[in-house]
């Protein structure tokens, strides 16, 4: 009979030498690896237009009628009986203007984002199934709101692989705990090395950006010494046990998490960035200094090599104080964005990085309790810049009070299938073998939305 791949010694003396946490819960050891070397860079389906994908994920579902979805009826209207029997009309509470050379309408809520009017590609007819946090959470991350399925960043990163060997290939920063936690950022049945490595949780982020076990207890070569001596025990067993395919995963996971302990601490270190680009984020500033620094850090991972970085910012649920609650959840966003798309625009690498904003939903444009809105997963928006989209774009439409997407309708599942395409990957194409079938993200749906591609 062989020896089982870990006993309860070899987890506490794997967790000891520091690199065990890093294994076991940033990368899901216990995953099946297909090849040697699962996070090498792979050649897409045909010439990518991004390289790289950072997704500002603003969990609660923002309001579009009052950010981004400019609607003169609704201000026309605002106090008259709504489209729901006994609502009313709730005008946007921040004045729309007209931004860019192009033109596009975008509330005072999002000043400094506005200045990149012309770099952005405005999706005003996003739809979703289930005007549910959870499931529109897990819809949008997964493309599933049913079954446990692998998710977007997971996808793009066995599809593609990363351009660092040294750190994953996929991060989620302060990813929300209460709307399908680690599903939202995990492999499910694809190999769980592609999976997210979570750093922070939810609004405890700030400063305590830490990974756990990243300084080790000694020196690194007595730590290499310690790692190749579990090695030599997990290779036995796969010698024992060739069919078990979570061995290879073991082995490759505990490598990676020895090699994120030279290089991670560098990029999650923003100390040795410049007054000015800390002060361009926002950092330093109280209102802003929290997803400044997940910004900041979202482009210090892409700059290093990583595929696909996800920034959360939580409490965009506005069912009531509607008017500050909004106002103080976009000021603390908005020059972090523009910072961002500012500082890869001055690198080179916005025209390579799909920088892509959005929630799960969004808000009714009638009222709820006076100063408030409701679930809308019927019409909402979410913009895209970089990566090859089309500047200056607005694309598709609600109807004239904002309530749902009459032209030109997105679905989750084409807006994967978009992501995927400018990564130059095929969504059709894009599939994995589990359970008798192949799967893939965008199970038997999904278009490609043209109209917001240059």
């Amino acid at each position: 009979m062989s020896r089982p791949l870990f006993s309860r010694r070899d987890v506490l003396s794997s967790v000891s030498c520091g690199f065990g946490y890093l294994a076991f819960s940033a990368l899901a050891a216990r995953a099946a690896v297909a090849n040697d070397k699962p996070l090498s860079p792979k050649q897409p389906h045909f010439t990518p237009r991004a390289k790289r994908v950072i997704f500002l994920c603003m969990s609660g579902g923002p309001s579009h009628v009052d950010t981004f979805d400019y609607k003169p009826r609704l201000i026309t209207d605002d106090g008259k009986p709504g489209s729901r029997p006994g609502s009313v009309w709730l005008a946007p509470k921040a004045e729309f203007k007209q931004r860019g050379k192009s033109g596009l309408w975008i509330s005072d809520f999002f000043p400094n984002v506005a200045q990149h009017a012309d770099d952005l590609a405005l999706i005003r007819s996003m739809q979703t199934d289930v005007p549910a946090h959870p499931q529109a959470f897990l819809r949008m991350h997964t493309g599933s709101s049913q079954f446990v399925r692998p998710s977007l960043g997971a996808w793009a990163t066995y599809g593609l692989g990363t351009e660092n060997e040294n750190l994953p290939g996929f991060i989620t920063i302060a990813p929300p705990s209460n709307v399908g936690g680690a599903q939202n950022f995990g492999s499910s049945f694809l190999p769980a090395i592609y999976q997210g490595t979570r750093i922070g949780s939810g609004n405890r982020f700030g400063q305590q950006a830490l990974v756990k076990n990243l300084q080790p207890p000694g020196t690194p070569q007595a730590q290499r010494l310690e790692l190749d001596l579990i090695q030599s025990l997990n290779r036995e067993a796969q010698q024992r046990d060739p069919q078990n395919a979570a061995i290879e995963g073991v082995i490759e996971s505990y490598e990676l998490a020895f090699k994120m302990q030279s290089q991670m601490p560098a990029v999650l270190d923003i100390a040795k960035e410049s007054d000015a680009t800390k002060k361009l984020y926002g950092v330093g500033d109280r209102d802003t200094d929290d997803f400044g620094r997940k910004c900041l850090m979202a482009r210090r991972f892409i700059e290093a090599g990583v595929r696909f970085v996800e920034v959360g910012s939580g409490n965009w649920d506005h069912h009531f104080n509607l008017s500050s609650a909004l106002a103080r959840n976009c000021s603390s966003v908005d020059k972090p964005i523009a910072g961002l798309l500012t500082d890869l625009k001055q690198r080179g690498l916005l025209k390579d990085t799909l920088v892509i904003w959005g929630g799960e939903f969004g808000r009714t444009p009638y009222a709820q309790g006076g100063d408030g809105r409701d679930h809308n997963n019927k019409g909402f928006t979410l913009w895209m810049a970089g990566g090859g989209t089309k500047g200056g774009t607005s694309y598709g439409a609600t109807d004239d009070h904002g309530a749902e997407a009459v032209q030109d309708k997105v679905s989750v599942h084409d807006l994967h299938a978009t992501i995927l395409h400018q990564l130059g990957l095929n969504h059709e194409k894009l599939t994995f073998r589990y359970a008798g079938r192949d799967f893939r993200l965008t199970d038997v749906k999904g278009e490609v939305v043209k109209g917001v591609l240059a």
